[in-house]
């Protein structure tokens, strides 16, 4: 069963940044287009960004130009680094395969706020 373990959440200024990381365990990580979700309180989880297994990425428009996601295959780790927050970026963040979902992760928290 694959597992999922985010980090490097936290709280931040609006327009500050943060990267985030995503631990997978399993073998199938170097095949699977990776994505990174988020729920804010009341909301339902969306897609946020993803990117295939040869690095080709994809971004809603509300984090496009602002967000960068990325992935290194033999650490089995994707990343989501996020510059100028804003408020409305406040959310749980998580990740998971789009394609073929797994059991989500704890998630990490990301706060923007003055």
């Amino acid at each position: 069963q694959v597992q999922f373990v985010e980090s490097g959440g936290g709280l931040v200024q609006p327009g500050g940044s943060l990267r985030l990381s995503c631990a997978a365990s399993g073998s199938m990580f170097s095949i699977y287009t990776m994505g990174w979700y988020r729920q804010a309180p009341g909301e339902s989880r969306e897609l946020v960004a993803h990117i295939t297994r040869n690095g080709n990425t994809l971004y809603k428009d509300f984090v496009k130009g602002r967000f960068t996601i990325s992935r290194d295959n033999a650490k089995k780790t994707a990343y989501l680094q996020m510059n100028s927050l804003k408020p409305e970026d406040t959310a749980v963040y998580y990740c998971n395969y789009p394609n073929v979902l797994q059991s989500w992760g704890p998630g990490t928290q990301v706060t923007v706020s003055s």
